[in-house]
């Protein structure tokens, strides 16, 4: 079978890779887990030898049948032929109780989807995910990895970077050559784990924290006053950056998770 550039598959190939991905989910024969993309089954193998389940989300029919005649007599393994997208898993599950509440995810997601992905299984700002998962490890692009892992300060900490920081703990565990895939795509890749928490600080009104985020850094170079002149008077958010110990020609990037929201809370107090 030939990988289709269409599904964006890149088939991973390197038994070093597969070795991280395994530790960084760090495995129990209790959890259950749900892996987006199995593509031909070699992470899927190593899986099911370990946990008591495994929930395969797969949209390429070739593949499922494919994948079907390699594993289908495993008895912890489930198989879906859908789009992992569009599908509701709870509604599908309701006759196999022993797929049913994955604790783990673990999957070489699709990089074209990647932020929708990870936006399904974390929730959004405004709406995180009210069944987190304990754990969340992906094979993602190594610039997308790095965006979400960055820390204040960095040119990389962006939008990205605070919407998911603030739902999870992120840690880049390792680089992944593009050469340990077949196709080799056109960039390195990375394994990244997401451990979704409880928020320090939690944002009074979420919808006003995402809109700050959006706004502030729409224009990167600029600082963020001038960016965000257009939701809060210029002189009413210099105060507000001073009383939060942060320089009021700061620029976006240079805000951490945990400023960003008491941004978005003093805001929320003042128009209360």
């Amino acid at each position: 079978m030939k990988p289709r550039k269409s599904l964006a598959q890149h088939w991973l190939q390197s038994d070093k890779a597969l070795k991280s991905i395994i530790a960084a989910a760090d495995l129990k024969d209790t959890d259950r887990v749900l892996e987006i993309g199995p593509g031909k089954g070699v992470l899927t193998r190593q899986l099911l030898e370990k946990v008591n389940s495994v929930l395969a989300v797969e949209i390429d029919r070739d593949l499922c049948k494919l994948l079907v005649k390699k594993l289908g007599d495993k008895e912890n393994f489930l198989l879906l032929n859908e789009d992992f997208l569009k599908v509701d898993l709870s509604l599908l599950l309701k006759d196999f109780p022993q797929h049913q509440h994955q604790n783990k995810v673990v999957a070489n997601i699709p990089y074209n989807i990647t932020g929708p992905i990870i936006e399904k299984l974390l929730g959004k700002i405004e709406n995180p995910n009210p069944e987190p998962y304990e754990s969340i490890v992906l094979l993602v692009q190594k610039e997308v990895a790095e965006r979400i892992v960055a820390k204040p300060g960095r040119t990389s900490f962006g939008a990205l970077s605070v919407r998911v920081q603030y739902l999870a703990e992120c840690e880049m565990i390792c680089t992944v050559p593009a050469k340990a895939f077949y196709p080799p795509p056109k960039v390195d890749s990375a394994v990244i784990r997401l451990l979704p928490r409880k928020r320090e600080i939690v944002a009074k009104n979420p919808n006003k924290l995402e809109t700050l985020v959006k706004v502030g850094f729409s224009a990167k170079r600029k600082m963020l006053r001038n960016n965000l002149q257009s939701l809060v008077e210029r002189e009413n958010l210099t105060q507000l950056l001073e009383k939060l110990s942060v320089n009021p020609q700061a620029r976006a990037e240079e805000l951490s998770v945990h400023q960003w929201v008491s941004l978005a809370n003093e805001l929320e107090n003042q128009d209360a």
